[in-house]
């Protein structure tokens, strides 16, 4: 057996033990053989239907629906994925976020995540994924419901920002997460940070008389 075809047969297992859906990079293979090799085997098993090329350098072993057939990975794990290769953070963006503790009812209307990467658009069949980059600060606790808080606070901004929109989005964490949220302060602006402090302060008077 040649070393291409051990290549693509390593190549191949792997894959088969990734779950259906989750994309991959041909980095996830350089231990299998050299880029050019992995990429090869890659593009092999692509003109044989085995995987499908999500968008440049990003591939999936499809889910299969009887109705729509191929379903294309979720956008949030293309971006994810993406960031992965250059050691990026990614986080659903404010909007979204926003959105999800029903702050806004307003529906961005393309996939928007802010990374700690440099900006780029990935163009996913007719759909675009932004990534925008952002300040490191603005990523704390990324991945959790916590993070997603504070891109929500991030993205309403200032003025809208008050301790009594600060007590929504705590009816909407678990107690944990809203403690992590109060561990992060020295992360937020001075308006955020003070909002979720006299939100805080008037929770606990009233607890204190109740």
């Amino acid at each position: 057996m040649n070393f291409a075809t051990t290549t693509a047969e390593q190549i191949r297992q792997r894959i088969q033990e990734r779950p259906v859906g989750e994309p991959f990079t041909p980095t996830a293979f350089l231990e299998c053989g050299t880029r050019a090799s992995v990429d090869q085997a890659l593009s092999r098993m692509v003109k044989a239907g085995a995987i499908t090329r999500v968008t440049r350098g990003l591939f999936v072993r499809p889910e299969m629906s009887r109705f729509v057939g191929k379903v294309m990975p979720a956008p949030i794990k293309v971006a994810e994925t993406i960031a992965k290769t250059t050691g990026s953070i990614v986080q659903v963006h404010g909007a979204e976020a926003a959105r999800q503790f029903g702050l806004t009812t307003q529906t961005p209307t393309q996939p928007v995540f802010s990374t700690s990467g440099p900006s780029k658009r990935i163009r996913v069949g007719k759909m675009e994924i932004r990534l925008q980059h952002v300040c490191q600060r603005k990523l704390a606790l990324a991945g959790r419901p916590a993070g997603l808080a504070l891109a929500a606070l991030w993205y309403m901004g200032k003025n809208e920002v008050t301790p009594l929109l600060i007590g929504k989005i705590q009816q909407k964490l678990s107690v944990t997460e809203f403690e992590a949220l109060k561990s992060v302060t020295s992360a937020m602006p001075s308006w955020m940070s003070d909002a979720l402090f006299k939100h805080v302060r008037s929770a606990s008077a009233v607890s204190a008389h109740g």
